[in-house]
């Protein structure tokens, strides 16, 4: 009975992993999209784009995401901003993990020898031909350990959702303990799903790191051609 009574238990807990694996899948899309588009335009020659980024940058790296979460879903209704729990956590967390990415994308880019980006010129490749062939790919390789460690974040960071009642994993673990009184079996369980999954993601972006460093080379010696 007692064995039946723990399967029970961490059933309830494991059911929030759908909500966990969901949120993370969907945060990770948006922040892969803003980490590119900060990095890019903090790279850019506009000071006043530049500006503004940084500023969000700072916003974001500066505060709590507990403090966000609680702003994006408690305060932002009172200027008539209503959002679902989902959709705060969703934009908070990937807004904010954007933050982080940007400043990979940003040193990535920014760690590319002059001479490559002279290549471009060389070839007569246009600013976003030159991107596309040329500087995205040889900044790819670098930035996909540090991408593959903010991904483990983001899936260790989702744990936040749950102070705004979203059904995460630590959501129902908390509900577990406070119905029950157990704490060992839900937030065993909860460590191990965390494991499994931060494992998964960091193979998953090992296993990227090794295909996509096979063309790496190839690309710096065409543009390095190129610039001859």
């Amino acid at each position: 009975m007692l064995g039946a009574h723990w399967l029970t238990l961490v059933k309830f807990v494991a059911s929030g992993a759908i909500v966990t694996i969901r949120l993370t899948l969907v945060i990770g899309l948006l922040a892969a999209a803003v980490a590119l588009s900060v990095g890019l335009g903090r790279t850019g020659r506009s000071s006043l784009v530049r500006w503004l980024l940084t500023g969000y940058v700072q916003l974001f790296r500066g505060s709590s995401m507990f403090v966000q979460l609680f702003w994006a879903y408690y305060v932002l209704p009172l200027i008539g901003l209503d959002l679902s729990a989902y959709e705060a956590a969703t934009i908070v967390v990937a807004l904010n993990a954007g933050a982080y990415g940007s400043e990979i994308v940003r040193a990535a880019l920014q760690a590319i020898p002059r001479e490559q980006r002279e290549a471009c010129v060389a070839l007569n490749l246009r600013s976003g031909q030159a991107l596309r062939h040329v500087l995205l790919p040889q900044a790819l390789v670098p930035m996909l350990p540090s991408l593959g460690n903010l991904a483990v974040q983001v899936v260790n960071g989702t744990a936040a959702v749950s102070a705004i009642g979203i059904a995460d994993l630590t959501f129902q673990a908390e509900a577990v303990r406070v119905q029950t009184g157990h704490a060992f079996i839900p937030y065993a369980t909860i460590c191990a799903i965390y494991y499994f999954l931060a494992t998964a993601l960091s193979w998953c972006f090992e296993f990227l790191e090794e295909h996509f460093a096979r063309g790496h080379e190839g690309t710096a010696a065409w543009a390095r051609a190129g610039a001859r």
